[in-house]
């Protein structure tokens, strides 16, 4: 399977986002409603229907980009939130994006979408992309990993061992708050350069 642009462009042409909620998943609102730094600088990859993107933005938050592969989720956030800066909209492979100094990434099914050989990778652009002391902070799944996907899973010693490297793990565990269908299958973390 090749997740190319074109993939991703024809799940969303097809309606085939078994991902998408619908709205932002309670550990990642519950994890914004705190955020006091309306300023801070946030990257959201891989955000398909930008749900958290449109959340932020009506909080008031004043420097949220988005990155993203197909053209159509973008298009989306654009209709649902026609003040959004269009410069801050980004078509892009993950690994191509330029932009950093980022101070949080927002993660939300992104990593478990791509290709388990990539999650290295991964890792070291989420480093170049983040200032020092930025944060990564989001859900990772947590069931065994697949060949099958995407999503295609994987544990907390796998993260663990990924991130150590480059990041400080402030927290690794168990969502408590997952929606009913994500229940014990995702871990909350935030990761710190």
């Amino acid at each position: 399977m090749k997740l190319t642009k074109d993939f991703w462009e024809d799940k969303y042409k097809n309606g085939d986002l078994k991902w998408d909620i619908g709205y932002v998943s309670t550990p990642l609102k519950e994890y914004i409603d705190q955020l006091e730094h309306k300023e801070m600088k946030i990257l959201i990859p891989g955000a398909g229907n930008g749900y958290e993107v449109t959340y932020l933005h009506q909080l008031g938050f004043t420097n949220v980009y988005v990155a993203d592969l197909a053209e159509q989720p973008l298009k989306r956030i654009e209709t649902a939130c026609s003040d959004f800066p269009k410069d801050r909209l980004i078509q892009v492979d993950f690994f191509d994006l330029e932009q950093n100094g980022f101070d949080l990434i927002l993660e939300q099914t992104f990593f478990c979408a791509l290709p388990p050989i990539r999650r290295i990778d991964y890792v070291q652009k989420m480093a170049t992309l983040l200032k020092p002391s930025g944060k990564i902070v989001g859900l990772f799944f947590d069931f065994p990993l697949t060949e099958e996907g995407p999503p295609f899973g994987g544990s907390k010693t796998e993260y663990e061992n990924l991130f150590k490297p480059s990041f400080q793990i402030k927290v690794l565990e168990r969502a408590y708050n997952s929606i009913q269908p994500r229940k014990d299958k995702e871990l909350f973390f935030i990761f710190e350069k």
